[in-house]
């Protein structure tokens, strides 16, 4: 029975270091150097991970003896049935999450290939509105927020990576105060949250903005 371990952001950082291997050795022909990025690619998997089995890390590994670009295609396919996939959910404990959104668009969930995302994303256009859940310690957390296009590219809080941008403001309620002293955080993440997914490597920056407006 295959135990799955890798989760998507971590998928993402193996798939990032096998690309930027795979660059290297296409145009770099010092041994040196390519010895030199074959190390910092497997410590750079290696430490996205808080523990890993002896024969995960062999798993894992394998990218140092790798050669040719079909091979970095069958090592990232080896991956694929250790990803650990996004929580199951319900349309019904979504619409829980967001109790007060009474027509509430809940996306088709049969479409999504829940293996590739850290986070469930998506937008009502008619509202410009962003709803995101995200599974944190056992739970679900929901957060929606007002989605303001910018109209330029830059980096997304999320993913860092430089793409076309909006402003997400989520409406919070500062400790102690009425319903209407309500406050605004807002930071720039991408426009569309299936990129995002696909380019996360980090939790870290997603997780501390979801808590602090999720209070």
């Amino acid at each position: 029975m295959i135990t799955t371990f890798i989760r998507n952001h971590q998928y993402n950082v193996i798939k990032k270091q096998s690309e930027f291997l795979l660059k290297t050795l296409r145009t770099v022909a010092d041994r040196k150097v390519l010895e030199t990025v074959r190390y910092r690619a497997g410590v750079n998997i290696m430490e996205t991970f808080s523990s890993l089995t002896e024969d995960q890390k062999l798993m894992l590994g394998e990218i140092a003896s790798i050669e040719k670009a079909d091979d970095f295609q069958r090592y990232l396919n080896t991956m694929e049935p250790y990803m650990e996939p996004f929580p199951t959910i319900t349309p019904k404990q979504i619409q829980k999450l967001f109790p007060k959104n009474k027509k509430l668009k809940i996306p088709d969930l049969s479409s999504i290939d829940f293996r590739y995302i850290t986070y469930l994303g998506w937008i009502d256009i008619a509202s410009n509105r962003l709803f995101i859940v995200y599974p944190y310690e056992g739970r679900f957390i929901g957060i929606e927020g007002r989605l303001m296009p910018i109209h330029k590219k830059g980096y997304c809080l999320f993913c860092n990576r430089h793409q076309e941008l909006a402003l997400f403001s989520v409406k919070t309620k500062p400790a102690g105060a009425s319903i209407d002293n309500l406050s605004a955080i807002s930071h720039y993440v991408c426009l569309d949250s299936q990129g995002c997914n696909h380019s996360i490597t980090d939790t870290a920056s997603l997780e501390k903005f979801i808590l602090s407006v999720s209070k």
